[in-house]
């Protein structure tokens, strides 16, 4: 299980500039110049975090467009590496293109006060993020969504954890005997966001 990051005895937190530097960094990318440093002060600080790139539908809501992190501890420093991983290599969607920067949020979350092992539904929905590991057939089964997740989708505990189970690649029954199974790993998440927009305001006034 991962441990929650720490610097000078404080867990880490997410601030929009996290996102400004994924923003900087993917940028940089699609013009084909090379990535922006990060700060030093991020090369002391690791913990796990995801960086999610959304896109407005039609209605006004913003959508998943990209979504790549790590569940071990990095260093906060390998932040626009995962920022381009989100952005070009989640094999669900297409690389984002240059065109569509306007229209993009980015949100930075780190993923810090991990509990466990718990049962499968011994987690509060959108406080936390959960884990999950089960085996079956030989087979070891993991995965993971943000705490914002089954909120949003207006899941309860057990179709979050159906769901969790299907994203893990297991095509079985979910029944009692696999949730009993379940070794359940519960985190919350240090969560900033920005637009593009706030991104190239930020930048105009340095």
């Amino acid at each position: 299980m991962a441990a929650a990051a720490r610097r000078a005895g404080e867990p880490a937190r997410a601030a929009v500039e996290h996102c400004f530097h994924a923003f900087a960094t993917v940028q940089a990318a699609l013009a084909k110049r090379a990535a922006p440093a990060s700060p030093a002060a991020w090369d002391d600080i690791e913990c796990p975090y995801f960086v999610t790139f959304n896109t407005k539908a039609r209605d006004g809501s913003w959508v998943l467009r990209g979504c790549i992190g790590c569940l071990s501890p990095r260093p906060l420093s390998q932040l626009g590496e995962y920022a381009n991983l989100a952005a070009f290599g989640d094999r669900r969607f297409d690389p984002i293109a240059e065109h569509e920067l306007p229209g993009l949020q980015c949100c930075v979350s780190l993923l810090v006060d991990y509990e466990g092992p718990l049962a499968w539904n011994d987690f509060e929905i959108k406080k936390h993020g959960i884990i999950i590991d089960f085996e079956s057939g030989g087979r070891k089964f993991s995965a993971t969504y943000l705490p914002e997740v089954a909120h949003e989708q207006g899941w309860d505990h057990r179709e979050t954890v159906a769901s969790l189970v299907r994203k893990s690649g297991y095509r079985g029954a979910v029944d009692e005997a696999l949730l009993g199974g379940i070794t359940l790993t519960r985190y919350q998440s240090s969560k900033a966001k920005a637009t593009h927009a706030e991104f190239q305001a930020a930048m105009g006034a340095r």
